[in-house]
């Protein structure tokens, strides 16, 4: 978190060529007692170096200016770290609480419709499911000679059946700024690239959206075919044939 950009841990053991077990060992404030002193030594200075060589100067402005730093300035420099921290820790526990508020509120109303939710078991076939049902976290198989699972949010047998038996297919995205946006939003073309490619190319996925989406993440995902409703207008729903 002192670096530009941040540092994940696996990265910096990557390019630091650190041992593993140090980084993590680390990670709980202690050194692992059996490693060799001169080892010790080695893998150290080769942390320090990465960590010094992107360290984010705006933070530690006495390390260019080669003095050293006030009282005032390490507790500014240590805050900003600490904020950091916690911002990384926090954001996929806000996002995960989100994603799951907003599967409550799609099931609140579809139920209002007349809907029930009824889990679809891993042996059977999406276009089985039965009129009028919809289930939540569903793994569906894409794939021909190389079967696998991908999940999607919500998938809904709509009371009238589309003509192929396809159900709607949502996933849920919600967002607290633009830039992780931006890093998300090639996760749903790949994913509708293998729903299109085992289900037919008119199979389309959803996107039900909470927060900050802008034009430029809405723009490539129209560009893959994908729509999307706002939570706001749950009601638009209706639109694809609930």
């Amino acid at each position: 978190m002192a670096t530009c950009p941040p540092l994940a841990r696996d990265r910096l053991i990557g390019l630091a060529y650190a041992n593993k077990n140090l980084v993590n060992v680390m990670e709980d404030g202690k050194l692992p007692s059996r490693m060799k002193p001169q080892d010790l030594t080695d893998n150290l200075s080769r942390i320090a170096g990465i960590i010094v060589k992107i360290l984010d100067h705006d933070i530690f402005p006495w390390t260019t200016a080669g003095i050293r730093p006030s009282d005032e300035e390490r507790h500014r420099a240590s805050t900003i770290v600490a904020d950091r921290l916690c911002g990384a820790v926090s954001d996929p526990i806000i996002r995960n609480a989100q994603e799951r508020r907003q599967l409550s509120y799609i099931g609140s109303h579809l139920k209002k419709k007349g809907y029930k939710e009824k889990a679809l078991s891993p042996s059977q076939d999406i276009h089985s499911m039965q009129p009028g049902t919809f289930s939540f976290r569903t793994n569906v198989v894409v794939g021909d000679t190389y079967k696998v699972n991908i999940p999607i949010d919500v998938i809904i047998q709509p009371q009238k059946p589309h003509p192929n038996g396809m159900p709607i297919l949502i996933e849920a995205k919600s967002a607290g700024d633009f830039t992780n946006t931006n890093k998300r939003r090639k996760e749903e073309g790949m994913k509708v690239h293998q729903l299109r490619d085992t289900y037919g190319e008119n199979t389309e996925l959803t996107l039900f959206l909470c927060g900050y989406f802008d034009g430029g993440y809405l723009g490539y995902e129209a560009t893959e075919r994908i729509d999307w409703i706002w939570e706001h207008r749950i009601d638009d729903l209706d639109q694809l044939g609930i």
